[in-house]
Formats: C-alpha cells, structure tokens, sequence
C-alpha cells in the first residue's frame, strides 16, 4: 500500500481517466449487457471535471481516479477506478478512508451509485455506505457522516 498519493486533476488528465474508466467497468458492463466501447469513453469526458476529481498515483505514476461532486442534499462519489494491477493492495480501501475522513470533518453526506453486480459494493458498504434503492442496472448507497451515525 506504500507510495500512493492523491493530486488534483487536470484537464490533459481526461484520456487517461476515460480509457481506465473503459477498462475497470468493461466486466459489469458486458455482464449486463451494456458495454459500448465508444459510449464508456464518451460518457466520462462529458462529465469530467478536473476541479471535482483527484488522481490516485503510485509511485509517481498514474493508477486511478476519485471525484467528488457537491450535490443539493450530499456530495457524490464518482469515477472511482483503480488500475488493475494496484487493485487487491489496500489502495482503494485507503483513498476511501482519506475522502471519508474529509467528508466526516465536513459533516457531509456521501452519495454513490455501483452497477449491479460489482464487487465495488462490498468496499463501500465495509466502509459505511447503505443501500439507499436499487433498478435493474444500479444500486444506490448513502453514508451519513460519522457525527450524525452515532
């Protein structure tokens, strides 16, 4: 788990996001049957916003992204991906407790949403999140910040 790091995005960083994004979720997707190759891309520059999302680095190198999106009742949790070959190593675990521990500070609710079926939701709900309400190709989860659970 040593040598990872977060920094702010940047505009030029939008390939590099959209292209893992296609990788990470290719699985999920084709499993339900929803997996467009150009469409996977195309969805994540529209709403890229690099003043949002952070870049997960290991050692010094580009191996993921985060963004956290300001909402009317909570923050969203979105575009988290890790490349594979960090994934199983603590990262996500780690970069999820740093963004909770900030959003707890703030006294701030975290809203996401994982496709059905991903193993990304047991991460999640190790860390707090609840089902919040389910459709065919997605679950939604909350987590109400650590002063407002006890």
């Amino acid at each position: 788990m040593d040598g990872w790091g977060l920094r702010p995005a940047r505009p030029g960083d939008v390939d590099a996001v959209a292209e893992l994004r296609a990788v990470v979720l290719r699985g999920d997707l084709e499993r339900l049957g929803r997996f467009d190759e150009a469409r996977v891309r195309e969805r994540l520059r529209e709403g890229f916003v690099p003043a949002c999302t952070r870049v997960v680095e290991v050692g010094g190198v580009f191996a993921g992204c985060v963004a956290v999106r300001p909402g009317a009742d909570a923050h969203w949790l979105e575009h988290f991906y890790l490349a594979p070959h960090v994934q199983g190593r603590g990262i996500g675990s780690a970069v999820l407790g740093r963004l909770l521990g900030e959003a707890d500070r703030g006294s701030v609710r975290l809203r996401l949403n994982v496709l059905q079926g991903s193993a990304a939701r047991r991460l999640y709900e190790r860390h707090g999140f609840v089902v919040e309400r389910e459709d065919p190709v997605d679950v939604f989860l909350v987590r109400e910040p650590a002063a407002k659970r006890d």
